[in-house]
């Protein structure tokens, strides 16, 4: 049975996130929130270009072939992608989701519905939701959930503030959401996987892509990301066409 320790840890960022922002009224300064971003983003960048290595393996001319296969794999990805029209539908869930918030008044009897819809939307459709999940399913590597557990938690402490108890028991969709995916992966994908080679294509896609979530963290290029996410088929397909 896959740990889902990633799982565990988006579900305790939220709750904490939540909690410190109910006995926190103020929110962090700006200096803080630019220490954070920064440490998160340096911890990003480390942990998906550590996938990506731990993922070669064999000689020089070996590790260049799997080095392009990924390559070719996130291009077709993000080719799929964008015909599947993924980075338009996660804008426009989160569109919604932004609409809701300005559209939020303390008084209203629905905030706390609203505030719990509006949340599982925007926890859920993130990209690194299900990029994380496969991961820690197929590999036990949990730490691109750690990440969105810290944005996720970061982001409750403001929803809390507006949403109540709604925004914390966002918390219960994510972990089945996300639970599922891992589970998914761990118990039928996994060993249909190992049995042929074919999981470190996927986590050597799936580091490049956590690496590009740094991108966005620090504000350094704006990364369509849910448009790559097809590359996690791509990768082991490519792989095993060309062994």
């Amino acid at each position: 049975m896959p740990s889902m320790i990633g799982a565990a840890l988006n579900v305790a960022g939220i709750l904490v996130g939540g909690l410190v922002g109910l006995m926190r009224p103020k929110p962090l300064s700006p200096a803080n929130e630019s220490r954070i971003k920064v440490a998160l983003g340096a911890f990003t960048v480390f942990y998906g270009l550590r996938l990506t290595w731990l993922s070669l393996n064999g000689s020089l001319p070996q590790i260049l072939k799997q080095l392009l296969i990924v390559v070719v794999a996130m291009m077709l990805g993000k080719m799929t992608g964008r015909l599947l029209r993924l980075q338009k539908m996660s804008n426009h869930l989160g569109q919604v989701a932004r609409e809701q918030i300005t559209a939020v008044k303390p008084a209203d009897a629905r905030q706390w519905s609203e505030g719990f819809k509006t949340c599982a939307v925007l926890f859920c459709a993130a990209p690194l939701a299900v990029l994380g999940s496969v991961q820690d399913g197929l590999s036990g590597y949990y730490y691109p959930l750690a990440v969105k557990a810290v944005i996720d938690g970061l982001a409750t402490m403001g929803f809390v503030r507006l949403f109540g108890w709604g925004a914390i028991l966002a918390a219960l969709p994510v972990l089945t959401f996300q639970g599922t995916i891992t589970l998914v992966c761990g118990q039928f994908l996994k060993p249909v996987l190992e049995a042929r080679g074919l999981v470190d294509p996927i986590n050597a896609a799936g580091g490049l892509m956590v690496f590009c979530v740094a991108l966005i963290i620090l504000e350094l290029k704006k990364v369509e990301l849910a448009d790559y996410l097809p590359s996690l088929a791509f990768a082991p397909l490519l792989a095993w066409v060309f062994r």
